[in-house]
């Protein structure tokens, strides 16, 4: 009895000493979070990209809520916290979410920073400070270049392989996973964009002119021939403010260029957009989607669903 009390003594020692090994060294359970991944994102379209590549391999938390924007991000110390827990984040880049390496510095995590952006060679930005001027903590310039690349699919592709090679290093036992998600993902947007060209190529060329409220269409309009003429905020951000003169020299432009339709993006209060098209007697198309998704279940809650969105709205305000 005693020599099968001390058997059985020494297989539960050993099955215990075998689990804390295991739980060291972390069991192929990425840092015991039930098999999964810890990727932060700073944008809605960065998280959605991680989740349409990671699917449940990962848990991906987004800093940025539909309707928000980098440009007046103000951090919490939740996000401190979710940082300091991951394992991978994910950034922009390109001046967009440069508020993110200070946070980072003070959260102490030790996760990988991976800008998605990389490879990806960014349309002429403005390099003014926005708002009014007064100092707020963060940098918010572009002088990198205008980083709404998400508005054109291929962009988009580039920013899926980079989060699956990201994900691929941080994850090695799924990287042919991953890399054949980001790959359906990438057949997904190609289909998207033959979608997009398929509403907009009828437009006449005449009527393909347009102004928005702020710079964010550039990579839409070039990659579909379309031609920003003009916008009501100047600059790649929304928080800055257009003087008198600015309004009265987009006016006489709307004018003379015979723009059809003035485009007002749904983060932002179209008071004045509407106003300008009332003064030049255009329409003015609201609940477009520039520098966040739409909430869940509109729609545009998926960068391809955002592009397809957009489009429709621009066709039917532009044939």
């Amino acid at each position: 009895m005693r020599g099968r009390l001390a058997r059985f003594a020494a297989v539960l020692a050993a099955a215990v000493l075998g689990g804390a090994l295991l739980a060291a060294c972390g069991g192929g359970d990425n840092g015991g979070n039930g098999g999964q991944l810890r990727v932060v994102a700073t944008t809605t379209q960065i998280g959605a990209l991680a989740r349409e590549v990671a699917g449940d391999r990962a848990q991906v938390v987004t800093l940025l809520q539909a309707g928000a924007d980098a440009h007046d991000y103000e951090p919490s110390p939740q996000d401190s916290r979710r940082l300091k827990d991951a394992q991978l984040v994910l950034k922009n880049g390109i001046g967009l979410d440069d508020w993110l390496d200070g946070l980072i510095k003070n959260s102490g995590t030790k996760a990988k920073v991976v800008v998605t952006t990389e490879g990806i060679t960014p349309l002429e930005g403005d390099d003014h400070a926005h708002g009014d001027g007064k100092d707020d903590g963060h940098d918010h310039s572009h002088d990198a270049g205008d980083p709404h690349v998400w508005h054109d699919p291929e962009n988009v592709k580039v920013m899926v392989r980079n989060i699956a090679e990201a994900l691929a290093e941080a994850d090695s036992a799924n990287a042919a996973e991953y890399r054949a998600r980001a790959e359906a993902y990438a057949a997904k947007l190609d289909e998207t964009d033959r979608e997009i060209r398929a509403l907009l190529d009828p437009i006449p060329a005449a009527n393909r002119k347009i102004v928005t409220n702020h710079e964010s269409l550039q990579y839409f309009a070039r990659r579909y021939d379309l031609e920003v003429v003009g916008a009501i905020i100047p600059g790649t951000a929304k928080d800055a403010q257009p003087s008198a003169q600015d309004l009265a020299r987009l006016t006489d432009l709307i004018r003379a260029e015979g723009v059809k339709a003035i485009f007002a993006e749904a983060e932002i209060d179209p008071k004045v957009a509407e106003q300008l098209a009332k003064d030049t007697g255009v329409k003015v198309v609201t609940g477009l989607y520039a520098d966040s998704l739409g909430p869940a279940g509109s729609g545009a809650d998926t960068v391809d669903g955002m592009l397809l969105h957009n489009a429709r709205l621009i066709a039917e305000a532009l044939r």
